[in-house]
């Protein structure tokens, strides 16, 4: 009975190595869990005060995109421009929109038949972005972060 009470203790005191949990650092976690992020997509898209509401990632976008191609088009229709030939070419206008909703233009690309058109079309860009309401950010699990973004705009204009 004596050697089956020291058995007995003797197990017990050798499985305790079994009921240990190994303990994950920090560093280690965090490592891993941005191993798991897609950092190409956002949760929520950045929004102007119509699009706000909106829940579903596609809806976000596709609001955004609207009010702001609808504000440039506006902004160029304030506008009298005239072309004295067949235009039929986009402007790439890349911008960006920082972690507290700020927008920026980072580059715009305008053809040489365009520019010499409208020599004033950076200007009115800028100008129509400048004039833009504020905008929410994107957010990334529930953090507000940097997002960039590329609108084509399409001159397809006729002749007088």
């Amino acid at each position: 009975m004596k050697y089956l009470g020291f058995l007995l203790m003797l197990t017990l005191l050798s499985s305790c190595q079994f009921f240990e949990t190994e303990k994950i650092s920090t560093e280690t976690f965090f490592e891993e869990e941005l191993k798991t992020i897609d950092w190409k997509t956002v949760d929520q898209y950045p929004a102007f005060g119509a699009c706000e509401r909106l829940t579903d990632k596609e809806g976000q976008k596709s609001c955004f995109e609207r009010s702001l191609s609808a504000h440039l088009i506006k902004t160029f229709s304030n506008r009298n421009i005239t072309t004295s030939r067949d235009l039929n070419d986009t402007v790439a206008l890349s911008f960006a929109i920082s972690e507290k909703g700020k927008l920026a233009i980072t580059q715009i690309q305008i053809d040489s038949i365009i520019r010499s058109e409208f020599p004033s079309l950076e200007e009115w860009i800028y100008e129509g972005i400048d004039t833009l309401q504020p905008v929410a950010p994107a957010y990334k699990r529930g953090i507000p972060v940097k997002t960039e973004f590329m609108l084509p705009i399409i001159f397809k204009t006729e002749p007088l």
